[in-house]
């Protein structure tokens, strides 16, 4: 087929298929030694469809000829290692646009908190947790953060889980300021911060900066959407009817041995007990501390199980309020690293 009608069933144009020809990535099947035509066979459409697709992922034309001459696993391979690569060159544009708006127009930044650079990093690491990229919702995978006279709160939810962690400041902030901050930029500072003893916050126009010990100072994005309004479904919470303190590592090694993606917990007579929700092999009982009503409950395990992991300190809390109502999770001694967990219903879908 002529040049123009390979050019259209392909997607490719005829501008791009002399230059393909000519780095010897699709050489014409036929060229007319007069005329100079160029001409295809139907069986190259795969091939040039293929190095269309490559280009429109902005692959190099070295890394295209590598794909088009592999075999499928090493194709594969060759794009997860490209694809990893655009990420993060994005990443690191974001980061340094970051540092373009904050000094655009030479506004000052203004002092949020001053605080221990290794709490921190543990603090944001712990709350991130919570934080999910949920299309339609890009604010879920922000750290949403809230200066107070005396403190700095951390919180980060995904709808189903909401964790949040108060630090206390070395130096009283002195004024109040809320932001919503890119959670993936911030984890990717959290190794910056957690070397500098002392690490300072600043809000700028676009973005926070951290100002870390003897280095280059970090900026990460501020997010725009608005944040959901956790602190009324926090003061909306029941009254807790069921408490009970458990061994962290027993409780995490209960969960991961169960089969399902749900899990059940029955917390009654000194005892958790972990089941699976199809109530079709026994639990487990853990030894516990418990007071008031015994409660049965239901999780998705990728609810519960990260919720556990991140509290602090060998023994759990965990605060029931009843029947699909959120569960509190926290350190049995240290309560400043809060999760809330949302149960499924009841009586699961089989």
């Amino acid at each position: 087929m002529p040049i123009g009608t390979f050019a259209r069933r392909s997607g490719l144009t005829a501008g791009a298929l002399r230059f393909y020809a000519d780095s010897g990535l699709l050489p014409p099947a036929e060229v007319d030694p007069v005329s100079g035509y160029r001409y295809y066979s139907a069986d190259q459409l795969g091939r040039a469809t293929l190095l269309r697709r490559l280009r429109e992922i902005a692959m190099p034309l070295a890394a295209v000829e590598a794909v088009l001459g592999a075999e499928a696993e090493e194709a594969s391979r060759l794009l997860d290692e490209h694809v990893a690569d655009v990420v993060g060159n994005a990443a690191a544009a974001r980061r340094k646009a970051a540092v373009v708006k904050s000094a655009l127009g030479g506004v000052p930044g203004l002092p949020i908190a001053a605080l221990k650079g290794p709490v921190l990093a543990d603090a944001v690491e712990q709350v991130l947790t919570a934080a999910t990229h949920e299309p339609g919702m890009p604010v879920l995978a922000g750290l949403r953060l809230e200066a107070g006279d005396d403190a700095l709160t951390l919180t980060a939810t995904d709808r189903y889980r909401l964790s949040t962690r108060t630090l206390v400041p070395v130096e009283p902030p002195g004024r109040t300021w809320a932001g919503t901050v890119d959670g993936d930029e911030l984890r990717a500072a959290a190794a910056g911060v957690r070397r500098s003893a002392v690490v300072r916050l600043e809000a700028m126009p676009y973005g926070i900066r951290l100002r870390v010990t003897a280095r280059e100072d970090l900026h990460c994005r501020l997010l725009s959407d608005a944040w959901p309004d956790h602190r009324l479904m926090m003061a909306s919470l029941d009254e807790v009817t069921t408490r009970a303190t458990v061994s962290k590592d027993l409780l995490l090694r209960a969960l991961e041995d169960q089969p399902g993606e749900r899990v059940a917990l029955h917390v009654a007579d000194d005892e958790v007990t972990v089941g699976p929700a199809d109530d079709a092999h026994p639990g487990v009982p853990l030894p516990a501390t418990v007071t008031g009503r015994p409660l049965r409950l239901w999780f998705e395990l990728t609810t519960l199980y990260p919720a556990v992991s991140t509290a602090i300190g060998p023994d759990v809390m965990l605060d029931l309020r009843g029947d699909g109502r959120p569960v509190t999770v926290r350190s049995a001694d240290r309560g400043d690293l809060t999760t809330l967990a949302m149960p499924v219903r009841a009586h699961p879908v089989a």
